[in-house]
């Protein structure tokens, strides 16, 4: 018994031992210039043990101190070192070696881009980290080549991703977004009538869920030979994006980040108001004895919204607006016609982002984890307008047994918001303050009468002689920002798992699940003594005092991936790789929409029931399933000459039974040349070069649900009425867009990268666009949807990376984007040359053949040799319906500097968008009512 004590004694001792001897080494592995060498590979000697370095090089491995690691990295030369000396791990690139950068395709497929016969360009998750934002795509304008971010300042608003030009008419232009291999839904959230620019609120889109503290990268696809694995939903291109991973053999690693940012409006877009005329639509004022002294008393007409009325004079003694508002210091009392201290601009606060995130990663030999809480807060510039994010993002993966890994991740997103801003024309403080403001009035005065009962106390009463202070155009806006605030809430969960089984050393087969869920409201209140407005789903011209509005959406999509590739060695100088797979896509959405009409019964109670009328809620319930089967083959000659092709057949159920298959392929192929150049010896100064060439046709079907719907008119006599669509369809004979894509590039590198540069070429035609076409009313329809016509967009692309320094310690980089896209509507429906989009007071939005889309006509003046003709009384003579101008870009460009110290970085970001035209109809009335100072300029 001793004895086997003492064993176990002496077991126990030396398992001790040996477990004291293995320890956490760290280190970095850097090149010659020492700049760290991302993601090499560090190996224990002899065993499985390994571990890939971060993105600067850094690396912890659990081993001995007497351990021998190898440390490799594509384009360099093996090192062999003792772990106790490991500190920094310098390598030397190897003789004849090319560095073969690795990025993320289609399907989350890893490939050389050297590889690649279309255009890629990738960036690292600080990119769009680097400052605090709503929505991480903000962060890419200027920082992708051909990328139109289309942005607006709207609190939490929309942001749009449009890859080289507009190809639909009708329907989407936006670029895909996938995260980690699975196509996720960007829905735009807003109401119809926001979309049409009339009224309502930017409720933003759901790409604003996707967290940037836990994107490691994003590579963005921009041609369709690029997509064209995904189908018809990548048409316009996609962004993938990786997200952050834990790494093997890793102990335990905690990150903590905190951005924060302050803002304010931009007042050199702001009205700087003129201060010599005051209120009225003309010289003058209302007369009427106030104070009772039996003498008619000069009163501003405060139904009036312009400053075109009598002209400023301190000695002229006036009853404004604020001697008929009990309990103001000035009730009851004239005071001097004078221009107001504070004007609109003082309405506006700072606004203020704060973004905090911790981070959990590590693994073991079989084990990683990646876990992310992250949490956003932000106020907007508007009073009463906040949002607060809460994200959690984890990812884990499991070696089951040699050769097969598995894989789960998930994401949730918690988001409440209060007091988003109104926009388009009607019921907007904004097309107030811009157009329909008289310059008397001071902006912290009507905060203070807003504030002293919350009361709807008003510049704009229609009669405050006769006692009516009802506002006649305009609540005070105070009022609408704490009583009339919109609020939303959003629920989404983001969760899969894969199963990777590599076969054999050359065969893998990777199963994929994904569900993308996903349940907002969104909730919009007009108090009881607001001004009537056009409100709600009736949009009654008569307008509403108040009211409740209310939109519910779930929506569900289920993803299943079964992809197989195969790596084959052919010979000595040919390989190849063959992909084959499928995909099935089943997605639901609920939709309900409905609101009080008539107004509130009971004030303050915001519910569908405190209703003084009825009209039937709108609701929807669409489904659509989407299945794919596709293969690709490339194949190489001596990793210098490369081809690739691409086939894939979807189903849609959006479209009818008899064309709701449709085939589409791709070709791609590579030239690297500096391979050859290389060989003879010629080029020491050049890294690496390519030509690379492709072709491709993609389809893009109808959204889901089936047009040409019936109307739900409410009822009549306790008789339900409905009416058609005013839309006909022809929905059997319905076909998807069919786009046709030429792409060619140069891509090179020189002097050790200190030049990279990437130039593309690309024309674009997109047929059969899927677009609704006027006809007379006498067919019991207004328009009719067609498949007709054409678009075309051609362009050209440039990236350039300079590295002006590099020493060990400090590094200048200079990334330069430059693209312009020329778009043009080839041609409409037989016999059509204009299709108009939007029509405004004062000019319209029209797709007209020969133009870019988005061209602006209305009235414009005879010209004659270049010069405006006038007629006998010397009036510029007018021509009706011209084109004016459009609201395409001339060119799209960026230039980062990024300069960087030992761990310390700071950059700098010029993104320039020139051309494009602008239609402001505000500015046109803020000049007609004089509001602004350029009116006497």
């Amino acid at each position: 018994m001793r004895k086997i004590l003492l064993l176990l004694a002496m077991s126990l001792l030396c398992s001790f031992l040996a477990f004291s001897q293995t320890q956490n080494i760290s280190g970095q592995v850097v090149d010659e210039t020492a700049s760290p060498v991302s993601f090499a590979t560090v190996t224990e000697k002899g065993t499985q043990n390994a571990v890939s370095a971060d993105s600067d090089g850094k690396f912890t491995i659990k081993v001995s101190n007497s351990a021998i690691l190898v440390v490799s990295s594509t384009g360099f030369a093996v090192v062999e070192v003792v772990a106790s000396s490991a500190g920094t791990v310098v390598l030397k690139r190897g003789e004849g070696i090319t560095i073969d950068e690795v990025v993320v395709t289609a399907l989350g497929i890893s490939r050389d881009k050297k590889a690649l016969g279309y255009s890629s360009q990738q960036i690292d998750g600080a990119a769009v980290n680097s400052r605090p934002t709503n929505n991480f795509l903000n962060n890419l304008s200027g920082k992708i080549a051909g990328l139109d971010i289309k942005t607006n300042s709207n609190f939490g608003g929309s942001t749009n991703i449009v890859l080289r030009g507009t190809k639909s008419i009708s329907y989407n232009n936006q670029a895909l977004i996938v995260v980690d291999g699975v196509p996720v839904s960007n829905t735009n959230l807003n109401l119809n009538d926001a979309g049409r620019g009339r009224d309502g609120v930017d409720f933003g889109n759901s790409a604003s869920d996707i967290d940037p503290n836990n994107i490691e990268s994003i590579n963005v696809l921009k041609g369709a030979a690029a997509t064209a694995l995904y189908g018809s939903q990548a048409s316009n291109g996609a962004l993938l994006i990786t997200t952050k991973k834990g790494k093997l053999n890793k102990a335990v690693g905690v990150t903590l980040n905190t951005t924060f940012s302050v803002g304010g409006i931009d007042k050199s877009t702001f009205p700087t108001y003129q201060k010599q005329y005051g209120q009225g639509y003309g010289p003058g004022f209302i007369e009427g004895d106030v104070d009772g002294d039996g003498v008619d008393d000069a009163i501003t007409s405060t139904g009036d919204d312009a400053s075109y009325g009598t002209a400023f004079d301190p000695e002229l003694m006036v009853y404004n607006w604020n001697a008929f508002a009990l309990g103001n210091p000035n009730y009851g009392k004239a005071t001097p016609w004078v221009a107001a201290a504070n004007d609109p601009s003082t309405f506006f606060k700072k606004a203020f982002t704060t973004i905090n995130s911790v981070n959990v990663n590590g693994g073991d030999e079989f084990t990683t984890y990646n876990f992310t809480y992250s949490n956003h807060y932000e106020t907007g510039v508007m009073p009463n307008s906040r949002l607060g994010k809460n994200t959690i993002n984890g990812n884990f993966s499991r070696q089951i047994a040699k050769g097969l890994k598995s894989t789960a991740f998930v994401t949730f997103v918690d988001q409440s918001t209060i007091g988003r801003n109104s926009v388009g024309y009607g019921d907007n403080i904004l097309t107030g303050f811009r157009q329909w403001w008289p310059v008397n009035v001071d902006i912290k005065e009507l905060e203070q009468e807003y504030f002293r009962n919350n009361e709807n106390v008003t510049w704009n009463m229609v009669s405050p002689l006769e006692g009516n202070l009802a506002p006649a155009f305009w609540n005070n806006p105070y009022w609408d920002r704490y009583e009339n605030f919109p609020t939303d809430d959003r629920t989404r969960i983001l969760t899969g798992a894969n199963l990777s089984w590599d076969i054999t050393d050359d065969l893998n087969i990777l199963g994929r699940a994904t569900i993308d869920y996903s349940n907002s409201k969104q909730e919009i209140r007009k108090a009881v003594g607001s001004h009537s407005e056009e409100f709600g789903v009736a949009q009654s011209p008569a307008g509403e005092t108040s009211g409740y509005w209310l939109f519910t959406n779930k929506f569900l999509q289920q993803t299943y991936d079964l992809i197989g590739t195969y790596d084959w060695k052919i010979s000595s100088d040919f390989s190849a790789m063959l992909l084959a797979g499928g995909t099935f896509i089943k997605s639901r959405q609920e939709d309900f929409e409905a609101s009080t009409t008539g107004g509130l019964i009971i004030p303050k109670l915001y519910t569908l029931g405190n209703s003084v009328g009825y009209f039937p809620p709108i609701q929807g319930d669409v489904s659509l399933e989407k299945s794919g089967i596709y293969a690709q083959a490339s194949t190489d000659y001596k990793k210098t000459v490369f081809l690739e092709g691409t086939v894939r057949r979807d189903e849609s159920t959006a479209l009818p039974k008899d064309n709701r298959d449709y085939v589409y392929y791709s070709l791609g192929s590579s030239f690297v040349f500096s391979e050859l150049l290389k060989n003879n010896g010629n080029a020491d100064w050049l890294n690496f070069s390519k030509l690379r060439l492709s072709y491709a046709e993609v389809g893009n079907d109808l959204p889901p649900g089936l047009p040409g719907f019936r109307r739900n008119n409410g009822l009549i006599a306790g008789y339900p009425m409905a009416s058609n669509s005013n839309t006909y369809v022809d929905y059997e004979s319905l076909r998807p867009e069919r786009q046709k894509s030429w792409e060619v590039g140069l891509e090179a590198s020189m002097l050790d990268k200190r030049i990279t540069i990437d130039l593309s070429l690309y024309k674009t035609n997109t047929k059969d666009l899927l677009f609704n076409v006027p006809q007379s009313t006498a067919t019991g329809y207004a328009f009719s949807l067609v498949n007709a016509g054409e678009t075309e967009n051609k362009g050209i692309e440039v990236a350039l990376g300079l590295t002006p320094v590099r020493t060990p310690d400090f590094q200048w980089n200079v990334n330069i984007n430059w693209a312009k896209n020329k778009n043009k509507v080839i041609a409409l429906n037989e016999g059509r040359e204009n299709l108009q989009l939007a029509n405004f007071q004062a000019t319209s939005l029209n797709a007209t053949v020969g133009q870019p889309y988005g061209s602006f006509r209305g009235i414009g003046y005879q010209f004659l040799n270049g010069q405006p003709v006038v007629n006998e009384d010397g009036v510029y003579i007018n021509v009706q319906d011209q084109v004016l101008g459009n609201i395409q870009p001339d060119w799209l460009g960026g230039v980062y500097n990024k300069l960087s110290y030992k761990n310390f970085s700071i950059g700098f970001l010029i993104d320039v968008k020139s051309g494009g035209d602008l239609f402001h109809l505000i500015s046109i009335m803020s000049v007609n009512w004089i509001i602004s100072k350029y009116c006497w300029s």
